[in-house]
């Protein structure tokens, strides 16, 4: 039982597999997967609920929340009705140590590999490890690489950093190769929101040759063809977030896709 403020509820995957092994076990079989990224500051409460209603449904995998800037403290507000619309497991993508909370699955503990900013290497990391020891969170090491994706991205301004080119996997596959080295679990290429152009496919392909770990992509996929392409390429787990809110359908038409590679 946890509680948000006043609210207590009870939390739907505590006893359950944990997320990391559900990420492993579906990228040794094969399966594809598919996560919602819902950033609490971007959303009023009827596009909340309109997300919330599609993922009732069933068709995505993960709930991904978080971003890379937070002016409203909607966090609390999100989390709970998330808890109260969808059992699905919630994944936070934090920006900041200022978005942690016990009410979530499991966090994904971000190392920025792609940048040279030392406060996202292990910096930040220092000042949110006892929060997250005592929110008793499930703690996911991620090489997070930032990809260009054709337009300057908020991840990109606030982390300082610029991200890798898209054409030059050689680079990219460099990074993922020391992320793993180092002992990230998790890779996760992301173009970032507003992207003009996905991850692309060559650049997933060569980093997918290269590491035997799940391979995370997000950022910039608005058809189910860049969809079905990604994860052709070696994606495990596409992400999409803006590209939803303004079209609610695609992810129906994501979640018909991801049954091409049913294993």
């Amino acid at each position: 039982m946890l509680s948000l403020g006043r609210i207590q509820f009870v939390h739907p995957f505590m006893g359950n597999m944990q997320v990391y092994p559900r990420l492993q076990q579906a990228y040794q079989q094969g399966q594809k997967q598919l996560a919602l990224l819902i950033d609490p500051d971007g959303l009023d409460d009827a596009a909340l609920e309109r997300l919330l209603d599609i993922a009732a449904e069933g068709i995505i995998d993960y709930l991904f929340l978080g971003g890379s800037l937070m002016v409203h403290d909607r966090l609390d507000h999100c989390l709970l009705r998330i808890r109260q619309r969808a059992a699905l497991p919630i994944v936070l993508f934090p920006g900041s140590p200022l978005q942690i909370h016990p009410g979530a699955d499991a966090i994904l503990f971000l190392s920025l590999i792609s940048g040279r900013n030392p406060e996202l290497l292990i910096g930040q990391h220092v000042i949110a490890a006892p929060y997250i020891r005592d929110a008793g969170l499930e703690t996911i090491p991620t090489g997070y690489m930032l990809i260009d994706g054709g337009a300057p991205t908020t991840a990109s301004y606030m982390s300082n950093t610029l991200p890798l080119p898209a054409d030059k996997p050689a680079i990219a596959v460099c990074t993922a190769l020391a992320g793993t080295m180092l002992g990230l679990q998790v890779l996760y290429l992301d173009a970032g929101s507003g992207a003009r152009q996905p991850v692309p496919v060559a650049l997933i392909s060569a980093v997918r040759d290269a590491v035997n770990t799940p391979l995370i992509i997000g950022g910039g996929i608005r058809t189910p063809q860049q969809a079905q392409q990604a994860w052709a390429a070696g994606a495990d787990v596409l992400v999409v977030g803006n590209a939803v809110e303004r079209n609610p359908v695609l992810l129906a038409e994501l979640a018909a896709t991801k049954l091409d590679f049913a294993p």
